[in-house]
């Protein structure tokens, strides 16, 4: 059997579907097909029930996706070895950022990143921590900067800073005459949250806890921009929680609405994650020292308190 075979079945394994796998590999699917059943006939046995919908691996099947996952990576490993002993830092890199992290650090790094390593083709995807944990373990992003902790045994986390949360006070709000909020200064049920699905929200919902007595809300709005959120918070329909970066370029009368929590800061980890085999180290590597040397100086906070982005029940 080939790499190229055990390619083919990772991609049915992963897509349920002999047409969508083939068209990821950008192979015709009778060509696919016939190159998995070669497979099957060299070994004897089954990977696929091809009767149940969508397609499902059999009982030896699982076991032989997951043996072929590890000679894929393995194999792409080589070209790994060979690159880092020839200094070569180039090719495809996929790399996948969350929502809150994207519009402000990618800016501050990307210039940076283009002009010292022009051989290395960036794709970059916006997704959140879900997405990138499931392309991460099926090998379609190679890292990805999010949130932390992920409490996830196959991937890898290296902390590129500790960015603190913000807190946006509407002028007309009872807290606008602190000039430093404490957490129980908070109260969930008057805080501007992004959408559901977004780990800064899970973030702000694990800093505070409901202290509302009332069981009915005046309205209840969650949405996917910060900017509609701070418009909202201007308006004077509550506060809203950003992170630091964000805050940079705000104006002069915006500025005068931001409040820091007391010491020590509720803020998040933010995190180079990719898959603990290790694959392009080489380019993960470059990558963490060009964002670590632009956030030099531009962030630096020390007496933090990491606040996880996974959901507590």
């Amino acid at each position: 059997m080939t790499i190229t075979q055990l390619q083919y079945v990772l991609a049915v394994a992963e897509y349920k579907n002999f047409t969508l796998a083939a068209e990821k590999c950008f192979v015709t699917q009778p060509t696919l097909s016939m190159q998995i059943q070669k497979v099957e006939e060299e070994l004897d046995i089954i990977i696929f029930d091809r009767s149940k919908k969508p397609i499902q691996l059999t009982e030896v099947g699982q076991k032989i996706v997951a043996q072929a996952k590890n000679i894929v990576n393995e194999a792409d490993r080589i070209q790994d070895i060979v690159d880092q002993q020839k200094g070569y830092i180039g090719g495809e890199f996929r790399l996948g950022i969350i929502p809150t992290i994207m519009p402000t650090l990618l800016p501050m790094f990307l210039n940076n990143f283009i002009k010292k390593y022009p051989k290395v083709k960036l794709i970059i995807e916006e997704l959140n921590t879900a997405e990138i944990i499931t392309k991460l373990k099926n090998g379609h992003l190679d890292a990805a900067i999010a949130a932390t902790p992920l409490e996830e045994e196959k991937i890898k986390e290296v902390v590129l800073y500790y960015e603190p949360f913000m807190v946006y006070v509407p002028e007309e709000h009872a807290k606008f005459d602190k000039k430093e909020l404490e957490i129980e200064d908070l109260n969930v049920d008057e805080i501007l949250l992004l959408q559901d699905g977004h780990c800064f929200r899970e973030g702000i919902l694990n800093i505070c806890k409901s202290k509302s007595q009332s069981k009915e809300n005046r309205f209840q709005i969650e949405s996917g921009s910060f900017e509609t959120l701070l418009r909202l918070s201007d308006e004077g329909l509550g506060i809203t929680l950003l992170p630091y970066l964000h805050t940079l370029n705000f104006n002069e009368k915006e500025k005068t609405k931001l409040r820091h929590f007391a010491d020590p800061k509720p803020s998040r980890e933010v995190s180079l994650i990719f898959p603990k085999n290790e694959l392009k180290i080489h380019i993960i590597d470059a990558l963490r020292n060009v964002i670590s040397g632009v956030l030099r100086g531009a962030i630096a906070f020390q007496n933090v308190e990491i606040i996880s982005p996974l959901h507590k029940k």
